[in-house]
C-alpha cells in the first residue's frame, strides 16, 4: 500500500501549489524585512545602547508588533540613512581612488616641477641637485 511520488503529486491540487508559494515567499519577505530592521537598529549612529537593546528586544520577543511598531514610528529615516550610508561609501571610494591614482607623481613631473622652481630663483642649483638625485633615487 505504498503510494508513489506521482500519486502524492496528483493528489496535491494545483491551488493547494500556489497557496504553498505565496506562503514561503511570505516567509522569506518577513525574514528579509526582519534582518533589515534588525540591521538598521544596529547600523543608526544616533540611537544610543539603551535605545538599541530596546528596539532588539522588542523586535526579537514580539517580532510582528515590534517590527509594525518600529516601521511606524522610524520607518521614514531607514531610506535616509540608508541613502547617507551610500553617499559616505561612495565619497570614500572616489578619495581612495584618487589617492591611489594622483598620490604619487611621476619623476618626470616632479623634476619638471623642480626644474621650474630653478628656473624662477625659488631654489639655488645646488638645492636643485640634491632634490633631483632625491627624486632619482626612489
Amino acid at each position: 500500500m505504498t503510494e508513489s511520488l506521482f500519486d502524492l503529486a496528483v493528489d496535491y491540487p494545483l491551488l493547494n501549489m500556489f497557496w504553498t508559494m505565496l506562503l514561503i515567499f511570505i516567509w522569506v519577505l518577513w525574514f528579509m524585512l526582519l534582518f533589515r530592521i534588525i540591521g538598521d537598529i544596529f547600523r543608526d549612529d544616533d540611537l544610543s545602547g539603551w535605545g538599541k537593546t530596546g528596539w532588539t528586544i522588542l523586535v526579537i520577543i514580539l517580532p510582528f508588533l515590534g517590527i509594525f511598531i518600529y516601521l511606524i514610528a522610524r520607518g521614514r529615516g531607514m531610506g535616509e540613512r540608508e541613502q547617507r550610508r551610500a553617499q559616505r561609501n561612495e565619497e570614500e571610494f572616489r578619495s581612495y581612488v584618487q589617492n591611489a591614482t594622483a598620490g604619487g607623481t611621476s619623476q618626470a613631473e616632479e623634476l619638471a616641477r623642480l626644474a621650474e622652481l630653478r628656473e624662477k630663483g625659488h631654489i639655488s642649483a645646488a638645492e636643485f641637485e640634491q632634490a633631483k638625485a632625491k627624486v632619482l633615487a626612489t
